[in-house]
């Protein structure tokens, strides 16, 4: 029989991964009260301390959310496309808009006095206008609930293989206010939602609920809990979250290391993941590149840091004389809209260094790494990089076939690395980008978007009422 954790005790000995041990810490002992709850992360053996009100509130939301899974079978495709039109029409309404504004600039504002970087978090008018052309794009894009995707025939009797909602998504993202909107997609396909967001967009978030996205739901008639926000700055929410078994899907965008974390939590409690923690491009220049082309790409790949920005770039060393000037004239110029000059580490063949992703948030950063050819700088890619964006340089066609084949990246390009994106690339907004996080759910080079959330199940048609094995 099993007792319910009452308390710890400093020093108190726990086994995770089934043969290693940890110890708890004196302030999580004296932290924890009855109710509360600790999820012991078997990978590596972190303690994570969940007090009983965070449960609370992830555990409604996804409870709410359940339900309007459930009452979601019963509503029209028009309703949903209702939804998104309301929605993208009041966010693009000055007078329903101002309380969203109101509340990012204080959001901004906050982060600023703690330290904390903004170029994510800003609701620009450019970011608005994203968001509100995305939530067009799923108001035009045709149902995907409930669709026939094959079918086998036999003599007497038929199995049919459909398309349908796979049930509540917890989403939780670091404090990027269009990742909000983007990830309401998932209605488009019958799913509900929750959202965990960072501490730094809370502020945000409630104001979008309240301004736009209940509203919305209320004129489409469709349940108020298939879109739900963990109303909480704490990161146990989102463990808490990530934990409850109900959902169908946890997706989580942020850090490398805190979606690594949350990725394994909801893995040990049975819940598929799709995580989009990591990220850098490489860009390789060949013998044969094109100065100015390569240059271009170069400037094009550093507007902003986000996870396709340009990390590393590799240049021939029969070529160093003309395109690392190049390249640090092209890195000038994309930072000298900053009012500032970027950091350019140069690196030489296998340095750890070449693993790391530069964050930046107004100096860009990046690496330079001089290479013998194309074959070094894939060897290099293949070891070091996250396997994520790559993109070649060069005026040899065939060069470029063996660059694609050889590769290990999901996203190859011949130019800047920036449109890997699901709404610049694929015109549908995307919920992040399957960057080879373990877990993945959704294919190789998946870009996750509303319409990538469905199960298939299996429906059969007997003709023959004497039909047996």
């Amino acid at each position: 029989m099993s007792e319910q954790l009452q308390s710890l005790t400093a020093g108190e000995r726990i086994v995770f991964g089934g043969d290693r041990v940890t110890t708890v810490p004196s302030a999580l002992a004296a932290a924890f009260r009855t109710g509360d709850r600790l999820v012991v992360v078997h990978e590596t053996g972190d303690l994570l301390h969940i007090p009983q009100a965070e449960y609370a509130v992830a555990a409604a939301a996804v409870g709410a959310a359940s339900e309007a899974f459930a009452a979601l079978a019963a509503v029209s495709d028009e309703q949903i496309s209702t939804f998104f039109h309301a929605f993208a029409a009041l966010l693009d309404d000055d007078t329903a808009f101002a309380p969203v504004a109101a509340a990012n600039a204080a959001d901004v504002e906050s982060a600023l006095a703690r330290g904390r970087a903004t170029g994510r978090l800003t609701l620009s008018a450019s970011m608005r206008a994203d968001m509100i052309a995305g939530l067009r794009t799923w108001h035009d894009i045709p149902t995907r609930r409930s669709q026939q995707v094959a079918a086998v025939q036999h003599e007497h009797w038929s199995v049919q293989q459909w398309r349908d909602p796979l049930g509540v998504v917890g989403f939780v993202f670091e404090g990027r206010p269009n990742v909000f909107a983007d990830a309401t997609g998932v209605l488009r396909t019958g799913n509900t939602v929750v959202f965990r967001i960072g501490s730094d967009a809370l502020g945000t978030a409630r104001a979008i609920m309240a301004a736009a996205v209940q509203p919305a739901l209320a004129a489409a008639g469709l349940p108020e809990g298939a879109v739900q926000l963990v109303d909480s700055a704490a990161h146990a929410a989102g463990w808490a979250l990530f934990a409850d078994t109900r959902l169908g899907l946890a997706v989580a965008r942020g850090s490398g290391a805190a979606v690594a974390q949350l990725g394994a939590v909801a893995r040990q409690h049975g819940v598929p993941v799709s995580l989009h923690g990591t990220g850098g491009a490489w860009l390789v220049a060949g013998e044969s590149a094109d100065a100015e082309r390569f240059s271009a790409s170069v400037r094009h790949s550093l507007d902003r840091k986000v996870c396709n920005t340009l990390n590393v770039c590799c240049i021939p060393r029969s070529r160093a004389h003309d395109l690392v000037p190049a390249f640090r004239a092209a890195a000038r110029d994309a930072a000298a809209g900053r009012g500032v000059e970027p950091i350019v580490h140069e690196l030489l063949p296998d340095n750890p260094c070449l693993a790391h992703e530069w964050e930046w948030d107004t100096v860009p950063e990046m690496g330079l790494l001089i290479v013998d050819n194309v074959a070094q700088a894939v060897q290099q890619c293949n070891r070091y990089s996250p396997h994520f964006v790559a993109s070649l340089i060069s005026a040899d066609q065939g060069e470029h076939e063996w660059f694609y084949r050889n590769v290990d990246a999901p996203f190859v390009g011949d130019g800047f690395t920036r449109w890997v994106d699901g709404q610049f690339a694929l015109l549908q907004p995307e919920l992040g980008l399957s960057n080879w996080q373990a877990g993945r759910l959704f294919g190789r080079g998946g870009v996750l978007s509303g319409d990538s959330v469905f199960t298939l199940r299996l429906r059969a048609a007997i003709a023959d009422p004497q039909l047996h094995r």
